[in-house]
């Protein structure tokens, strides 16, 4: 009869348990019962220190998860029949501390045993430096780690905000996304440069507390209230845009003639919204730049004079017409008062007035495009600003000889019956009045008054045709350049 050996191990009853969940570990419980393996505790507080001490916090815990017992000190292992572990133990051997536990450090303080005497004390320092690993690196605590991942976040929501502010910059239509171009300020605006519509800015700035928003509701005001601010916010109409992006979108509107629907798109605001805002801004400045007075005396005439003028130094204005087109309204009778001769269309007329150094001091209001030159010279009321002492220049079309009590610069166009010495005067002439033409063309290109007018804004075109030319003498450089660098230079 054939005896069998027994085996050299004995192969355990849960195969299932036979491996242990800790990196580098390799151990294996299959033919071996030296080595115990103890599932994942419940406790969650116990089980965090388990999964961070393993270095598995991502870890799917199952029923048959397990840490084998070489993870855990010869003191937390109770044995006898079933090995068990010490209630609260936790697994601290593992391949990457050399299974041992990390050396006290010299500066954690420890209470001292009443039981111990002198003889500690005494110690020799050589046996207290040996039982110190000083090459020994600690492991980094999960509040370390933590920490650093919140800085690492911390910066790159930074960048990120950075970021967004960029894009919202570029994607907004605002007067501070076309700060550092003056050629788009230009464009947009008609300001000379960034600087100029500044200080602009900084003039009217102070009054803007008293626009009257078109579309809401008047309040009254007690005579012993504080006035409102621009620097008391909480006082303020809620409004869409900021003060000086307002101001913006009128300047857009007048500069390029868009639509409305164009503008609320562009600023993202409602098409109501850019429509109170115009009317708005329009009454503002028609009302505070027509409070200052532009028509000059005599004396701040001659003392800002062109030396280009020397032989018409008694020239108070120069005159001239500008005809607008406008939508041809459907009355009959509008229409043959409106439609101009000149223009083979339905117009609007105005007159400009220009000093000689090229400030606009007169503006009047807009007439059907009918009206004769001399008629709209007699209804423009300049007539009682005018003196013995003055001259104004004219084209041969203001036949205003007896309307005036000063003298009257005419150029005579009709050159086929002048002498030699009248056609080198009228060319002088003509030199001099192209200071009233360049304002009369820098007016005609504004969009606005480019294209045809609609009637819909017929009722509030006046005033943007006197808020227009009056923003001429904030927009631009001196027209008569030589007159500025005498200014200089004086």
């Amino acid at each position: 009869m054939s005896s069998s050996k027994p085996p050299k191990y004995q192969k355990r009853d849960n195969p299932n348990s036979d491996f242990c969940c800790v990196p580098k570990c390799a151990v294996s419980g299959k033919f071996n019962s030296t080595v115990s393996f103890h599932h994942i505790p419940k406790d969650e507080t116990l089980r965090k220190l388990w999964m961070r001490n393993v270095r598995r916090e991502n870890l799917v815990v199952k029923r048959t998860t397990t840490v084998c017992s070489r993870h855990f000190v010869s003191t937390d292992v109770i044995q006898g029949g079933r090995r068990h572990l010490r209630e609260g133990a936790v697994p601290v051997l593992f391949a990457w501390n050399d299974y041992s536990l990390p050396a006290a450090s010299v500066w954690e303080r420890r209470p001292r045993p009443e039981d111990e005497g002198t003889e500690k004390e005494n110690m020799d320092v050589e046996l207290l430096l040996q039982c110190h690993d000083y090459d020994a690196k600690p492991e980094p605590s999960a509040l370390d780690i933590a920490y650093e991942k919140i800085e690492t976040q911390q910066l790159l929501i930074e960048e990120l905000q950075k970021r967004l502010e960029e894009v919202t910059l570029k994607q907004s239509f605002g007067l501070e996304r076309f700060s550092a171009s003056d050629d788009d300020i230009r464009f947009y605006t008609r300001f000379a440069s960034y600087r100029h519509l500044q200080a602009f800015w900084r003039q009217i700035e102070p009054a803007t507390s008293r626009i009257v928003r078109v579309g809401t509701q008047p309040s009254t005001f007690s005579t012993t209230e504080a006035p409102v601010t621009a620097a008391d916010p909480s006082r303020q109409t809620c409004r869409c845009l900021p003060l000086i992006d307002e101001l913006f979108l009128f300047l857009v509107y007048l500069s390029l003639g868009l639509t409305e629907k164009d503008l609320a798109d562009r600023f993202n605001i409602h098409q109501t919204a850019v429509s109170r805002i115009i009317k708005s801004w329009v009454h503002f400045l028609y009302t505070l730049l027509g409070a200052v007075r532009i028509w000059m005396s005599p004396e701040e005439i001659r003392a800002t004079m062109p030396s280009v003028f020397s032989k018409y130094s008694d020239t108070q204005v120069i005159i001239d017409h500008t005809e607008l087109r406008c939508q041809m309204p459907s009355s009959l009778l509008v229409q043959s008062e409106t439609f101009s001769q000149c223009k083979s269309h339905t117009t609007m007329k105005g007159m400009i007035g220009v000093s000689p150094h090229g400030a606009v001091t007169f503006v009047s209001s807009l007439y059907p495009g009918s009206v004769s030159d001399k008629e709209l010279f007699r209804q423009s009321e300049i007539i009682p600003l005018l003196d013995k002492d003055m001259a104004v220049m004219v084209d041969e079309g203001f036949r205003i000889d007896d309307l005036v009590p000063c003298k009257v610069h005419r150029l005579l166009c009709d050159k086929s019956h002048l002498s030699h010495d009248e056609v080198l005067v009228t060319q002088d002439f003509a030199q001099l009045r192209m200071h009233v033409d360049k304002i009369i063309q820098r007016i005609k290109g504004i969009k606005l008054f480019d294209s045809v007018i609609p009637l819909s804004i017929s009722g509030s075109i006046n005033q943007l045709f006197a808020v227009a030319c009056l923003l001429t003498n904030y927009q631009n450089k001196p027209l008569v350049k030589a007159w500025a660098k005498e200014l200089t230079l004086c």
